[in-house]
């Protein structure tokens, strides 16, 4: 068994009894959204671990071929971007790992969210639609389906009735917003179940957003 990515944690309780997964964007880390864990109002009661897992160096070719951390190589930055299907899958497998330990930490695969930024959001789309595990929902932020025309039906998914939060920032100069569209469609149309809402926002996240993230994440961890 290859070793666990390292991971920021972040615990409310000794014991956790619920997991979010949250994988951060390209270039950045794991302490990427580390500090908007305090905004999300979480109760004393409520035993949340949060992992923030740190995606691999790699060189990406959009980027000059510089090393940084990155989930996937992007080849084109083209609105269909061109992107490294096996490195996708690494990824998941090596976020698949994560959901794996917090199993074997007692955490029953219901009590785990899988949430992703940008190209985290990418592997976490990806793994959902793949994954044998029933989760208890799946946060898209600002990101994109790696292949829009390959989501299965959600009837023969195993993430076939868990809620799907698609957020995304109208004035996204980086992911355009229209990616966001044509992910909502291609899970709506093979039946899963979505939320999309945007905000007034370049590509980053803000107030009011944390604020519906937080209000979620409680409606799917009650």
């Amino acid at each position: 068994m290859t070793d666990l990515l390292p991971c920021v944690l972040v615990e409310t309780a000794e014991t956790a009894d619920a997991a979010i997964i949250w994988l951060h964007g390209l270039g950045s880390d794991g302490h990427d959204f580390e500090s908007i864990v305090p905004a999300l109002k979480i109760r004393p009661d409520q035993k949340w671990r949060f992992v923030f897992p740190h995606a691999p160096q790699r060189p990406v070719t959009v980027n000059g071929g510089m090393v940084m951390r990155a989930w996937y190589d992007i080849y084109e930055m083209t609105l269909e971007r061109k992107v490294d299907m096996l490195n996708i899958e690494e990824s998941c497998q090596q976020i698949s790992a994560l959901i794996e330990a917090q199993i074997a930490s007692g955490i029953d695969a219901s009590r785990i969210i899988l949430a992703g930024f940008s190209q985290g959001g990418v592997i976490a789309y990806q793994l959902a639609l793949t994954t044998e595990h029933a989760l208890a929902g799946v946060m898209a932020l600002s990101t994109y389906l790696a292949n829009k025309s390959d989501v299965p039906a959600a009837a023969g998914s195993h993430n076939g009735t868990t809620p799907f939060l698609i957020h995304h920032g109208s004035q996204d100069p980086v992911v355009a917003p229209s990616l966001a569209l044509d992910a909502k469609k291609a899970l709506t149309d093979q039946g899963f179940n979505v939320e999309y809402k945007t905000y007034e926002m370049p590509h980053s996240v803000c107030p009011e957003q944390i604020a519906d993230i937080s209000a979620w994440l409680h409606a799917r961890l009650a």
